[in-house]
């Protein structure tokens, strides 16, 4: 007999997540919690209250959260004021989500009296460790129950046979060899693993992709948006002023309609092993481009060159699950700090996949084109001045061959 008493399961009322509250039904016998999150995911989510209730959850017990704006506002946000980018590629949109579910799975624990907390995630991947840095992280004494690491159920037909034992609805595509992918969403992106792609040297399926259409078949009139910056963060499209969800959805309809922000990648996951994802990212895209743009403009070089060589040392901490260490939120200060003047408007046109800026300006410019003229530039700049300059830096270059030159080399 277990000696927890609660716990609170990241619940999505899915296959899997419903095998999980019978499991630790059967073999816990402990009081369950369940929690929803709606990040965006665009599914219904009220039918995982209704699953829940089935499996005798007390009703109070049943937590569906609308997360939408905190997401943004308080998690993806911050991440693009950095730039952020993995490996060069991925916009981290399943990584920046889970410390959020952590949180607030810790918060409901906290208010309902609960010892452990339970997810889904398997040994295998990346996520067993962002919601378990996370929990620790906000509840060091915090009990944590991972199925996948403790129980037998480790092929798929005993996960289905058990779950028919139990009486767990199984939809037919689950009978008849399973959806073709493992996919995750939220409001900043969406996400395709498994199954065909499990090989990389064949092509995504046209079919698999749900938020964009093909570059292809974007429509042949570019399309225009001027976004405005305060602080580093859009605050209205157009001349329409959004909140920050608002801003995300916006911009992945728009995108996902010029057939933006599509990515085929294998990355190196936290665990040791390669793997290969297809990722849908279309508003995140626009927001990084503009980003840059406005920055470009509004951020001294040395600020902005220091911006770049942390962005991959902060990738790699949200990537990995560091997002409430001390480093990364010592290093959100910093690029907070950064930002208090990046303000301004930035014109993209987006046109068969591609996004390109074409303007931007803002109050607090340092570009000056006095300066920067190819013309007459009313003695602004005294181009003599670059002869010092380049021999100062050349000094330690011509030394070196000179010694060189003395060893006969």
């Amino acid at each position: 007999m277990s000696d927890v008493k609660k716990v609170v399961l990241a619940y999505s009322g899915g296959l899997d997540t419903s095998v999980i509250l019978k499991w630790l039904q059967d073999n816990y016998q402990c009081e369950i919690v369940t929690f929803t999150a709606d990040l965006g995911q665009g599914e219904e989510l009220e039918p995982a209250r209704q699953k829940a209730l089935k499996f005798g959850i007390k009703p109070e017990n049943i937590f569906i959260d609308d997360l939408k704006e905190e997401f943004v506002r308080d998690f993806v946000f911050p991440m693009f004021r950095a730039n952020t980018i993995y490996e060069g590629e991925y916009l981290l949109g399943t990584s920046i989500a889970r410390p959020l579910i952590a949180k607030r799975q810790i918060e409901i624990a906290n208010q309902t009296q609960a010892d452990a907390v339970s997810h889904g995630a398997t040994g295998k991947g990346n996520d067993q460790v962002r919601f378990e840095l996370g929990y620790y992280a906000l509840r060091p004494d915090i009990k944590v129950i991972a199925p996948w690491r403790e129980w037998d159920l480790l092929s798929r037909e005993k996960l289905l046979a058990y779950a028919e034992a139990a009486g767990i609805s199984i939809d037919m595509k689950h009978r008849n060899g399973g959806a073709p992918y493992s996919m995750d969403a939220n409001l900043l992106h969406i996400s395709y693993e498994g199954r065909h792609l499990e090989s990389p040297k064949a092509e995504a399926e046209e079919s698999m992709w749900r938020w964009t259409v093909r570059p292809e078949d974007a429509p042949d009139a570019p399309e225009y948006l001027d976004l405005e910056f305060d602080k580093g963060d859009i605050v209205a499209i157009n001349g329409a002023r959004m909140t920050p969800a608002q801003v995300l959805t916006h911009l992945n309809e728009v995108g996902g309609k010029h057939g933006v922000g599509r990515l085929d990648l294998v990355e190196n996951r936290y665990v040791g092993m390669k793997s290969r994802g297809c990722y849908e990212t279309p508003g995140g895209t626009i927001i990084l481009k503009a980003h840059r743009a406005i920055e470009s403009i509004t951020l001294d070089r040395e600020v902005a060159h220091l911006k770049d060589d942390l962005m991959p040392r902060y990738a790699s901490l949200i990537y990995n699950g560091y997002w409430w260490a001390p480093e990364r939120e010592a290093l959100q200060v910093l690029i907070n700090h950064t930002q208090a003047g990046v303000n301004g408007w930035v014109r993209v046109k987006l046109y068969k996949g591609s996004v390109t800026v074409v303007a931007r300006d803002s109050k607090n410019t340092l570009f000056d084109e006095q300066i920067a003229t190819f013309d007459d530039d009313g003695g602004a700049y005294n181009q003599a001045d670059a002869a010092g300059f380049i021999k100062l830096n050349a000094l330690r270059l011509r030394i070196a061959k000179n010694a060189a030159n003395k060893r006969g080399g």
